[in-house]
């Protein structure tokens, strides 16, 4: 069934064929867009609908987009449903995170290998044993361009939540015991860091055959304050931003050989 008044158009997002390039990188904020379409070649809004802005520009001659998402899994996932319609297949995902682990400082930047799913969007899309994991392809560009640009960075499991304030004031829930147990087992597995997206994005990209990976700068870590340890709050996000453009370029060039 289309919903869209236009019927070339993606309900949600307001693109259609052509509109978007096969390479997008998927920010949650839409103030993001513009910053991110700056790195791009003779980028141009195409759409504004909601919380999904779009912009497409080329990178080395190719066509490449950048559209946001919002905040959380169900509006993530109806951004990618939407963009692989209309022609897109490799996504980087790009935001921001909270640490976890002691030496996940604020200003590094964190690439996901794979999300804990502790999140709605993506038990409607498989089964809750079914792991949800970056594609390697994606993943190694982004390893291998924060590598070569001197980044500091880590590799590694994020945790994925449906609640921004579950996490940071689990005990006024009334399901404390359940949240504050889990984010303790999770630290002792060694998880990096919490967010809201990757869980929901990295399962639908498996069930729709396309690729996703994802970085996000370390905002602050609650554990290291916590610990009464350095944690200044950072909110620019520029190393993570020309990460994933860098690493869209590294896989446009693989993808080429």
């Amino acid at each position: 069934m289309k919903y869209s008044e236009d019927p070339g158009k993606q309900y949600h997002i307001q693109c259609g064929k052509g509109d978007v390039g096969r390479y997008v990188i998927l920010p949650g904020d839409p103030k993001r867009c513009a910053a991110i379409a700056k790195y791009f070649d003779d980028a141009k809004l195409v759409a504004d609908s909601r919380e999904y802005i779009t912009y497409t520009g080329t990178l080395d001659g190719e066509k490449v987009s950048v559209t946001s998402t919002g905040i959380g899994g169900p509006s993530a996932s109806i951004a990618m449903e939407e963009l692989i319609n209309c022609g897109a297949d490799t996504f980087i995902r790009i935001g921001t995170c909270g640490g976890m682990q002691r030496d996940v400082k604020s200003g590094d930047v964190v690439i996901a290998n794979a999300a804990i799913r502790m999140e709605g969007t993506s038990k409607e899309y498989a089964p809750i044993e079914f792991p949800a994991v970056a594609d390697y392809t994606v993943l190694r560009a982004m390893a291998d361009t924060a590598a070569a640009m001197g980044l500091p960075h880590h590799v590694g499991v994020v945790q994925c939540k449906d609640s921004f304030y579950g996490q940071h004031s689990p005990e006024s829930m009334p399901v404390d015991y359940e949240l504050i147990n889990k984010w303790q087992a999770w630290i002792r597995l060694g998880c990096l860091a919490s967010e809201m997206e990757s869980a929901a994005l990295f399962t639908v990209a498996a069930a729709r055959r396309v690729r996703c990976g994802a970085c996000f700068l370390v905002m602050a870590n609650q554990e290291r304050e916590k610990m009464g340890l350095e944690n200044p709050v950072v909110h620019d996000t520029d190393s993570a931003v020309r990460l994933a453009v860098e690493s869209v370029r590294a896989l446009m060039k693989r993808d080429k050989e």
